[in-house]
């Protein structure tokens, strides 16, 4: 084997590999300028950028809302058990009360059946006994 196909070889694969990391480096560069597409659309010129009837945008830019603040404490104490055992208790009254209201009269027992016109058979006239 000779050396200067070696070298040959090595600078061969140099030279791929730099092809590949510019390749890779230019994908890179414009995958990120495309992130960055929202702060460029303010500063198109106003013939390129927004729609004649679009509002203007605010002065201020808006707040993120404040998610991990925590609520002041509450002003009222909690019910006891007492007081929720006795609210429980009126509320299933309140209940029973309504229920009572809205059932309507109770209908009478139902008429008894006719019996079979053919009463050896139980079967009504002109229907087929089974074989």
């Amino acid at each position: 084997m000779d050396f200067r196909s070696g070298w040959q070889a090595l600078a061969s694969m140099a030279r791929a590999l730099v092809k590949v990391l510019g390749i890779a480096g230019l994908a890179l560069v414009a995958g990120l300028a495309g992130c960055s597409a929202g702060s460029m659309v303010d500063k198109l010129p106003a013939d390129m950028g927004l729609p004649a009837g679009a509002p203007a945008r605010p002065a201020v830019p808006y707040e993120y809302p404040a998610v991990h603040d925590m609520p002041p404490a509450r002003a009222t104490v909690p019910m006891t058990e007492e007081e929720q055992v006795k609210l429980e208790k009126e509320l299933a009254n309140v209940r029973d009360r309504q229920e009572g209201r809205t059932q309507s009269p109770k209908k009478s027992a139902p008429k008894p059946k006719k019996p079979p016109n053919d009463g050896e058979s139980g079967q009504t006239a002109g229907a087929k006994p089974n074989p």
